[in-house]
């Protein structure tokens, strides 16, 4: 880049201010609203199944949130630091700034935060998204914040995720997001057949599937350490060097995995070895106490005396009585 009349060919505008994750809030919303609704019918049941069922519905819901969650978030691998760096290309200008580097599934996001916020006459609070998904171009988006002119620390670290980058560091990371995605919507698909089953009584094929989402997520996160285990370059900002690790998502969905891939063995072992109190945490423990009602209800035998009994369904009333005129 070159002077341009004596001044920074920078083009003037507001800084990019922090995006509200909408998609995160849609779907917390969305299952939020299921969690209440099914609280507000909670009460119409009846003894100790009452508290089963709650647990089920909230582990049901939690583990399709935290798939849902996870697709979209931009923290699957973080790193800070603080240095005093440049603020401007062309400029001897320095400021004092936390630098964040935020990968996930889709791309990359770069913060800058000054420290404090107000420095050289400006407020220092960008955070840059950078994509690579399917239909998304990174290298176009790297061109178009050069040209609106961001500042040379988001400008250095999106660089060395680049196509041209000598890093090679862009193929393995968006090739690794688009694998892991696909498998977490496997893992999302896997968790609405073992809902489906749960709800059908089909025990032993819903814990099944259960431990099938769970290994799915585990999968994913194995995926994932394949790009992040590979040779990077360094993000160096002086003396100081940006370094990442795992983030919130990868944690989050390692601890899900594990705590369901437990319950998904828990009630595969529990349909083999006490059936009876699997059948009592899903609630199938009543129909041997209506069989009992039903047959107490039934005449002990025929009679021949002043009444007639006429014969109905056993699910409708025991007898019907006619008096004889």
């Amino acid at each position: 880049m070159t002077l341009w009349n004596g001044s920074y060919p920078f083009y003037p505008g507001p800084n990019a201010s922090f995006p509200f994750d909408t998609t995160r809030a849609v779907i917390v919303t969305v299952f939020l609203s299921m969690l209440v609704m099914f609280i507000i019918i909670l009460p119409g049941i009846r003894g100790r199944g009452r508290l089963f069922w709650f647990l089920r519905l909230v582990l049901g819901l939690f583990l399709g949130a935290v798939i849902l969650t996870v697709q979209f978030t931009r923290d699957w691998e973080t790193g800070w630091v603080q240095a005093n760096t440049s603020y401007k290309s062309f400029s001897p200008v320095q400021v004092d700034a936390d630098i964040g580097l935020h990968i996930g599934l889709a791309g990359v996001n770069v913060t800058l935060r000054g420290n404090p916020v107000r420095q050289i006459n400006e407020t220092i609070n960008y955070n840059e998204h950078f994509p690579w998904n399917f239909g998304a171009d990174y290298d176009r988006s790297y061109s178009e914040g050069l040209e609106k002119g961001l500042p040379s620390p988001i400008l250095y670290v999106a660089e060395k995720f680049r196509t041209q980058s000598p890093c090679a560091v862009h193929r393995q990371y968006r090739i690794a997001g688009h694998y892991v995605s696909l498998t977490l919507w496997l893992a999302f698909c896997t968790w609405l057949i073992s809902i489906l089953l749960f709800s059908m009584s089909i025990l032993l094929c819903g814990g099944h599937m259960l431990l099938l989402t769970a290994t799915l997520m585990l999968l994913s996160l194995l995926i994932f350490s394949t790009a992040r285990n590979t040779l990077k370059c360094p993000i160096q900002f002086g003396p100081v060097a940006l370094r990442t690790d795992y983030g919130e998502s990868f944690w989050l969905t390692l601890a899900t995995g594990l705590l369901y891939l437990l319950l998904g063995l828990g009630i595969i072992i529990l349909n083999y070895v006490q059936p009876k109190k699997l059948k009592l945490i899903f609630n199938l423990g009543n129909s041997s106490e209506e069989e009992v009602w039903d047959k107490s209800c039934l005449p002990a035998e025929p009679s021949c005396s002043a009444q007639d009994e006429l014969v109905v369904p056993l699910g409708e009333l025991c007898h019907v009585a006619a008096t004889r005129l």
